[in-house]
């Protein structure tokens, strides 16, 4: 993977240019020709492991050599005009893609310059050269650089590469000029502009689809430290900053290792995608991967993830440097203050906390740990000193994972883990100074490793150190307005540091192989008993890593208002403690996973079994509960409901003798009332289509109460598709008359909220006119998009008996217009949906089907096959 010595290809070599004279079009031909015969040696070079450092300062070489040339082909010898390289170009570096940044300064206005200029840039271009180029006064340009940081940033890169040498002094004293962008100020702009720029990536390095170049952790964060240490230190490069004692020499080999890797994958990025491209596209991920010699191990480590786990490292690196770096700008602009002692081994000095023995954290390891709960202790102080920094990192590196065994560094991690919520931003801190991978060191196998899929949009690490924030945000009382249930369960609970412990191995052992659940359990069972646990605890961490998925996976992938799938996970809890706690770490993880995930839907879904379970954990209540009491139940709460909006029981009595049993079992009582009034305002009106915007169900709830018939469900699926809508749950019923009573829990497919009373009416209105047409309404079909054709698996469906019916269990890829699809091959074949589960995982999708044939028999064994090959035909992946 590293690269290997091979020889660079030549400079390219060109005839003395005739100055004034311009270039021919036969030149310029050949001009073209040799810039495309070295980009085609430095691209074999690199094939052959070549260093991309050093094939891009080759490249500009070489593209400095030919500008040079145009320059004096067209302008010759100029006075008081000089032609200056800025931006990576200024720098020495041209990617295989990279524009060629110029500036010409000149204190001459005239035309003839104008038109020799105009000339020699049309020649770059023509050539095949990507120029941006600017003509500027020193005054204009001085103006200029006083006005935008990032115009005098680039003077800062700037060097001369033709015309006038007395223009060099020029600008040198234009950036030299202290007035101009003093420490202070550069620095506040620089860090302003790196905020805006995170902003535009979510400010972390994870994203699934990174910027190798503006992203965090990317390479205009390691060209910002140079900025800064040339305008603050003035240090020129990092061999220069590590001589200001701004770096150390480790932390400049962490910088010079992650900047190879980033320029190793930028000039690769640009090969595969044959243009300007600084994105780590899914379209080129596995190309990429497979040019850089990464292979798949097995399943769960592709070479595509190893591939990605080395840029997430890198960039990791670079951002956690960054930080770390800034922070010693910051405290070297800072005024002194007095050191006060504050606890045993630390002093405060100025808002910053300092070591007050140069050598602690190598006599007295636990000083690690201890100094993250000073800093606790002390919320008015803003970060340790720039010394103690750098002494953390080299009393890191040299304990190493001993710190795992060093009984009083565990001690003092686990004093930290009882301080609950606060404790998380220590444990963030901790991760920056790599501390947490040596004291556990399973994580640091986690570091930067990705799952190659839509569903986890950030790195195990990422997403580990998201679950933590989000269980700390239980404590907070402003969250109680989003959390009402999970900050009251977080304020009963004690022992906070089991459910951080459970958040912090829940999933470390991905990538290993095997049921990461089942491995991490054994991680912290090894972990929790050497850290002091009770057994207890011990019992309490391991249960909730090996079940963490149990909650989510029962709530979205089975019918929880069935009692027996309550009373399983009853079961399978057995422990209201656990219940709790189990809960808490089911919503962090979702919210952890992509924050699109959650919404108000799956609140309301994990909160109802949250409550079912409850009750089933109570002593008094029967485990399995009775039907007939549910019944009853459902009924009496329902007619209160109606009873309280006006309507007489007996009108409410007559419309539920048309109701079966199952809208009872099934459904809310508060769904119950809502489906039973508009039947009743109906007064016989049918269909009827009735459209809640915000449902108990935390959701937009579709009613259609119409004549049953085959294609119902295909038309009502076809016209949300077309509406955009995504179907969280649907519920198929038949009344004893005949009637369809469906049911369908949506949420907008764009945003995944509810709709407003707009849009709801919208949809009751199409599809009224939809169903007062005999002709079904056909699914619309629509292209995958960019991201889901590099998902593609092939369609697995299953079948299985259950109540009288076929349930079908179909897994795929996620597309627009999916259920519409299935609708429709189900009508095709002759097949009634009775009821629907849908749940959707990133880019796959899990749905559940109980269905019949047209005479609501359960499906043959030969039905069962023609569906199976129909759907296969019908949702075969798309080509990418």
């Amino acid at each position: 993977m590293t690269a290997v010595s091979v020889p660079l290809p030549p400079l390219p070599r060109l005839p003395v240019a005739v100055p004034r004279s311009g270039v021919s079009t036969e030149a310029r031909k050949a001009l073209r020709q040799l810039l495309g015969d070295m980009d085609r040696a430095l691209a074999t070079a690199f094939r052959d492991g070549a260093d991309a450092s050093a094939l891009a300062t080759r490249r500009g070489e070489s593209v400095a050599r030919i500008v040079v040339h145009v320059w004096s082909a067209c302008l010759g010898e100029v006075v008081d005009t000089a032609l200056f390289a800025v931006g990576g170009f200024g720098r020495g570096l041209l990617f295989p893609y990279s524009d060629v940044d110029l500036l010409v300064l000149t204190t001459r206005d005239e035309p003839a310059l104008r038109r020799a200029l105009e000339q020699c840039f049309a020649t770059l271009w023509d050539i095949g050269l990507k120029v941006g180029h600017a003509v500027r006064e020193p005054a204009q340009c001085k103006a200029l650089a006083a006005e935008e940081a990032s115009v005098f940033t680039s003077l800062l890169d700037a060097r001369r590469l033709a015309g006038d040498p007395a223009l060099d002094a020029v600008l040198r004293g234009i950036v030299d000029d202290p007035a101009l962008w003093p420490p202070r100020a550069y620095l506040g702009a620089r860090l302003a502009e790196r905020n805006a720029r995170h902003a535009r990536f979510d400010d972390t390095a994870y994203n699934l689809e990174p910027n190798l170049k503006d992203g965090p952790g990317g390479l205009r964060t390691l060209d910002s430290l140079r900025w800064l240490g040339l305008r603050l230190a003035h240090a020129d490069g990092f061999d220069a900053m590590v001589a200001e004692g701004l770096l150390d020499p480790a932390e400049r080999a962490t910088l010079a290792e992650a900047e190879a890797t980033l320029r190793r994958y930028r000039f690769a990025l640009h090969l595969e995608a044959g243009r300007p491209e600084e994105r780590l596209l899914f379209d080129f991920q596995r190309g990429l991967a497979a040019r850089l010699g990464f292979v798949d191990q097995h399943e769960k480590n592709l070479g595509v993830e190893q591939f990605m786990q080395g840029y997430y490292r890198a960039a990791s690196q670079v951002e956690r440097l960054g930080v770390q770096i800034v922070e010693r700008f910051e405290e070297m602009l800072e005024p002194d203050g007095p050191m006060t002692p504050i606890g045993d081994g630390f002093v405060q000095h100025g808002r910053r906390i300092a070591a007050s023995d140069p050598e602690l954290f190598m006599t007295r390891p636990a000083a690690l740990v201890e100094i993250f709960l000073a800093r606790l202790d002390h919320p008015e102080l803003i970060g340790f000193s720039a010394e103690t920094m750098r002494r953390i990192h080299q009393a890191t590196a040299t304990h190493g994972t001993a710190l795992a065994d060093d009984p009083a560094a565990l001690a003092a991690f686990l004093k930290l883990l009882q301080r609950g919520a606060p404790a998380v931003d220590a444990l963030w801190r901790m991760n920056r100074h790599g501390l947490l991978a040596a004291i556990l060191p399973a994580f640091g196998k986690v570091f930067g490793r990705m799952q190659y899929d839509l569903f986890h949009v950030y790195t195990v690490d990422e997403h580990t150190l998201r679950v933590l924030r989000n269980l700390a945000r239980f404590a907070d009382p402003a969250a109680a307005k989003e959390f009402p249930l999970g900050c009251q369960i977080w304020a009963s609970l004690d022992k906070p540091e089991l459910m951080l412990l459970a958040g912090l191995f829940h999933d470390i052992a991905k990538g290993r192989g095997g049921d990461h659940s089942v491995l991490g359990e054994e991680d912290a069972r090894v972990f929790c008993t050497r850290l002091g646990i009770s057994p207890e605890g011990v019992e309490t961490v391991a249960w909730l890593v090996r079940w963490h998925l149990l909650m989510s996976t029962t709530a979205q992938r089975q019918d929880i208002t069935d009692p027996d799938v309550v009373t399983r996970f009853a079961e399978a809890v057995d422990d209201r403690l656990r219940l709790d706690r189990l809960y808490l770490l089911t919503i962090a993880d979702i919210i952890g996973t992509s924050p699109r995930l959650w919404n108000a839907w799956k609140d309301r879904l994990l909160a109802d079994l949250y409550t079912a379970t409850r009750y089933a954990l109570r002593s008094e209540a029967a485990l399995p509960r009775d039907a007939g009491a549910s019944i009853a139940e459902c009924r009496t709460y329902a007619m209160a409901l109606l009873e309280a909006e006006g309507f007489a029981p007996a009108q409410v009595e007559q419309v539920w003798t048309d109701f079966p049993e199952r809208s009872f079992l099934r459904h809310r009582p508060e769904q119950v009332a809502w489906q039973t009034a508009a039947i009743l305002r109906a007064a016989g009106t049918l269909p009827l289509v009735e459209v809640h915007p915000f449902s108990i169900r935390g959701s937009t709830e579709l009613f259609v109460y119409a004549p049953d018939r085959d294609g119902l469900f295909a038309s009502v699926t076809a016209m949300l598709d077309r509406m955009h809508f995504s179907v969280m749950e649907a519920r198929v019923l038949s009344s004893p008359s005949g009637l369809a009573m469906d049911t369908f829990l949506l949420l907008e497919a764009d945003t995944q909220m509810p709709a407003n009373a707009a849009r709801s009416d919208e949809l009751r209105q199409r599809l009224l006119r939809a169903l007062a047409e005999a002709k079904p309404v056909q699914p619309t079909r629509r292209g995958l998009s960019r991201h889901l054709k590099h998902f593609q698996m092939p369609p697995r469906i299953a079948f299985s008996a259950i109540d009288g019916r076929t349930q079908m269990a179909l897994v795929c890829t996620d597309r627009p217009g999916l259920l519409a699809a299935v609708a429709q091959v189900l009508l095709e074949v002759g097949v009634r949906v009775q009821d629907a589960r849908i749940a959707t995982f990133g880019e796959r999708v899990e749905d559940f089907f109980q269905l019949t044939d047209r005479h609501d028999a359960p499906l043959s064994a030969e039905l069962q096959e023609h569906l199976r090959s129909a759907l296969l035909q019908r949702l075969a992946p798309a080509k990418a």
